[in-house]
């Protein structure tokens, strides 16, 4: 296990310095581990530091990414809000049109049925007006008939009329 606060560096591996003692290790063999380990270590580092951009280049993105869902959430969510609207208010604006046609039918109905009932007055009155000038054209003629029958009567017993 490491230390707390213990950090390594490749520099530190490179420049560890181990004592000599009788019967040790091979010092070229030590050397050169210690050069693969700083090598790996290198190399481990660049590769943590690509990571830790890419983790950060997703970060971004990610964060890119919810601000876009939100805003398209937002977006879905006006877009609804004003389907309703739409609607309630097309809705409000049929039904104004359906009254207003209705009133427009009644006023027309009504207007029919007085324009009706002029045409029956002046059916009636002209009707009237009819049989009374037959009654007199009746009245006329016989009058003529009588004053033709007078003629004639007179014509037959040898009379002139006066």
């Amino acid at each position: 296990m490491s230390e707390p606060g213990f950090s390594l560096t490749p520099v530190d591996v490179r420049t560890q310095e181990f004592r000599r003692a009788l019967r040790g290790y091979d010092p070229e063999g030590v050397d050169d581990f210690r050069t693969r380990v700083a090598d790996e270590m290198e190399r481990l580092i660049r590769e943590k530091a690509i990571l830790e951009e890419r983790v950060q280049s997703l970060r971004d993105q990610l964060k890119v990414f919810k601000e876009r869902e939100k805003a398209l959430n937002d977006a879905l969510i006006s877009a609804q809000q004003l389907r309703a609207d739409t609607a309630q208010s097309a809705e409000r604006e049929a039904q104004m049109v359906i009254r207003e046609a209705r009133s427009q039918a009644d006023a027309l109905v009504q207007e029919a049925r007085t324009a009706e009932q002029a045409v029956r007055r002046d059916t009636e009155a002209a009707q009237r007006h009819f049989t009374a000038y037959l009654a007199a054209f009746r009245t006329l003629l016989e009058r003529y008939l009588s004053e033709v029958d007078a003629l004639d009567m007179h014509t037959r017993d040898g009379s002139v009329p006066r």
